[in-house]
């Protein structure tokens, strides 16, 4: 299972992973506000990937400081010309090509590794 959050959405799938432990496999956010998870955010123990928008500079400070935050496997990925809503061209597309990639590629390895079942 994977959590997928956007906005504020994204302290929920924080917080959710944090609870489940091993059971997620990944996490996602996309324009996250990571800074609202809290001190749960050490707790995260699934692959996260922060996605922020090239022109949302609050949100990417955020984002930089959960990234220090956060234990797990983790990197934070910034759409060019992007701001928070990624309503610019291709900029959403962007961003669910790389959230695609990740869920792919640790879904793929919490399957080999028997996680989830």
């Amino acid at each position: 299972m994977g959590y997928f959050g956007a906005s504020t959405g994204a302290a929920a799938a924080l917080r959710a992973a944090a609870q489940f432990g091993d059971a997620i496999a990944a996490v996602v956010s996309r324009g996250g506000r990571p800074d609202l998870t809290g001190p749960a955010i050490t707790q995260v123990k699934a692959p996260t990937l922060l996605i922020v928008g090239g022109l949302d500079d609050v949100v990417i400070g955020m984002n930089e400081q959960a990234l220090a935050a956060l234990r797990a496997e983790k990197e934070l990925a910034i759409i060019p010309g992007a701001t928070h809503l990624f309503e610019e061209q291709g900029t959403l597309e962007a961003a669910a090509r790389l959230a695609l990639g990740w869920f792919q590629r640790y879904f793929k390895a919490a399957a080999a590794d028997g996680i989830g079942r």
